[in-house]
């Protein structure tokens, strides 16, 4: 049984992480924004709960706590997004949107950093970025600045850490979730989005979670410094339409 810690586990790719590493047996812990918002998904789950705004360093530090025994992997799963034409974007958005998806994975890695190194058999890092690093979208450029910031780190800390720690990132394509319907805007709009895929329909947190269990577990040994494209093939072919 391995030991992990989700960052942002109650709903959306997180929650999906917890219930499947849950499934197979693993020990976690759980955070979210309040203790009272990621407890019940914890109880349900045996996990451990903890309260953690990735913006308050304070709270950051208090996960060396987490880190006193050995642990064997992280899914940083805080994230937000900001979408706007460029003219309209202001220093804060660029800010929070940086601080948020680049910037608090980059603290909380450092703190977790003693954890990780004394996993007996190795440990693993999991990251998000977006197709949007890669393609350009309107309206991204927030997003995509901050999870090309995330790419920079995978590969960074990949190499620095091999071969102890392993670090990878799943990049999806828009996902059926509270998040993704807000941004397609209207059913209309999420089936349009949805047939621009090769595989037309939108991703779903089971398709990020399938991946996200290999890459942290024994059966993802042999993968680290990888940005793995979850995203129905839409960042790399395009197919006729009949």
């Amino acid at each position: 049984m391995a030991r992990y810690l989700i960052v942002g586990g109650q709903g959306g790719v997180g929650e999906a992480m917890a219930r499947r590493l849950a499934g197979a047996g693993h020990e976690l812990v759980l955070t979210g924004r309040s203790a009272e918002g990621v407890e019940p998904l914890a109880a349900e789950l045996g996990a451990e709960a903890l309260a953690l705004d990735v913006l308050d360093d304070a709270g950051i530090q208090r996960l060396s706590a987490v880190a006193a025994e050995p642990l064997n992997g992280l899914v940083y799963a805080a994230g937000t997004i900001t979408l706007k034409p460029f003219d309209r974007l202001v220093e804060d958005d660029f800010l929070n949107v940086f601080r948020v998806n680049a910037l608090g994975a980059a603290k909380v890695i450092q703190v977790l950093l003693p954890g990780l190194k004394a996993a007996p058999e190795g440990a693993s890092v999991l990251l998000f970025s977006t197709i949007a690093v890669d393609q350009g979208f309107a309206a991204h450029a927030s997003i995509a600045m901050a999870k090309g910031a995330v790419v920079g780190l995978v590969r960074s800390l990949a190499a620095e850490f091999a071969p102890q720690i392993r670090v990878n990132a799943i990049a999806p394509s828009l996902l059926d979730t509270p998040l993704g319907r807000t941004v397609a805007g209207s059913p209309r709009m999420a089936e349009a989005v949805a047939n621009l895929h090769p595989i037309p329909r939108l991703g779903t947190t089971g398709d990020i979670a399938a991946m996200g269990e290999l890459l942290l577990t024994e059966a993802g040994s042999w993968i680290t410094g990888q940005v793995i494209g979850i995203d129905g093939g839409r960042s790399r072919l395009r197919t006729p339409r009949g």
